[in-house]
């Protein structure tokens, strides 16, 4: 049996209790219970904090764990990083008030910094050679300078929405973070193997986000024009109609160039376009 831990709040829980959902491994969400065993697949989830997850996967409480970069790295816990998952994307920022003239990061010597993130934050001034003194804070940390406890901060930035709302602005992103699956360096190969079965499910969720699967006829004289056109995973499939002056083309396209890609189809004679969604795509 594979235990994963696993977020118990906030939007990482829901992206990853999304994932676990997609790749069809069914999980008890009840907030009652701290470790619940899938009805499906042969792992065990233990709901956490996400700051206790990674050392929880380096003592081997737990096998594997899905936790955001930044606490990862702010941890520096012994433990392997598995897969990078490609969602809860956000960056760790500073900002200062609005109204203060910033001229580069030597604003910040000699200036108080209030964060969450000691060790990611120091280890960044370190390394630009900048003196400054670092708060740390637990809970709201955007509303230090607003209170006279700090000059600037150091966060999590999503949308900004938070900063702005504070009368803040975001002045230099020191990284970027995404959801982590990491795990127990000394997992025996049993519970490998689960692993890599989840991996499979997991990369076969992935591969299919933001494609659509489409369909189209089109002219026989218009086959090679609309080929190349057509950025697919290999050769799109051609299928011969009972009209012999046309075929069918089936392909799957990214939805991030699907429209600049359908109106080129249609210029080249496409017809009767049907897409539909993907939930899962095998490579």
């Amino acid at each position: 049996m594979l235990r994963i831990a696993v977020q118990s709040k906030g939007r990482l829980f829901e992206d990853t209790m999304n994932l676990l959902a997609e790749a069809d491994i069914k999980v008890s969400t009840s907030k009652r219970t701290l470790l619940v065993q899938s009805s499906n697949f042969p792992i065990e989830v233990l709901y956490l904090r996400d700051d206790d997850i990674p050392q929880s996967v380096a003592g081997g409480v737990a096998d594997i764990g899905i936790v955001g970069e930044n606490e990862f790295l702010e941890r520096g816990e012994d433990a392997e990083i598995v897969s990078r998952l490609g969602f809860s994307k956000c960056r760790l920022s500073l900002a200062i008030p609005k109204e203060v003239n910033y001229n580069g990061l030597t604003w910040f010597n000699g200036k108080r910094i209030a964060t969450s993130y000691p060790n990611i934050l120091g280890r960044f001034l370190r390394d630009n050679n900048i003196d400054a003194h670092v708060h740390v804070i637990t809970g709201s940390v955007e509303i230090s300078p607003g209170i006279g406890l700090a000059d600037g901060i150091f966060d999590i930035v999503s949308s900004g929405s938070t900063l702005v709302s504070n009368n803040l602005r975001e002045v230099e992103v020191v990284m970027k973070s995404e959801a982590l699956l990491i795990g127990n360096k000394d997992m025996d190969a049993e519970k490998r193997a689960v692993l890599d079965e989840m991996l499979f499910r997991f990369e076969a969720v992935r591969s299919a986000t933001d494609k659509k699967y489409v369909m189209m006829n089109v002219p026989k004289s218009q086959i090679d024009n609309i080929i190349e056109v057509l950025p697919g995973i290999k050769s799109p499939t051609v299928i011969p109609l009972a009209d012999e002056g046309w075929c069918s083309v089936h392909t799957v396209l990214d939805e991030k160039r699907f429209w600049e890609i359908i109106g080129k189809l249609k210029e080249l004679g496409a017809q009767g376009i049907l897409v539909t969604p993907i939930e899962k795509m095998i490579l």
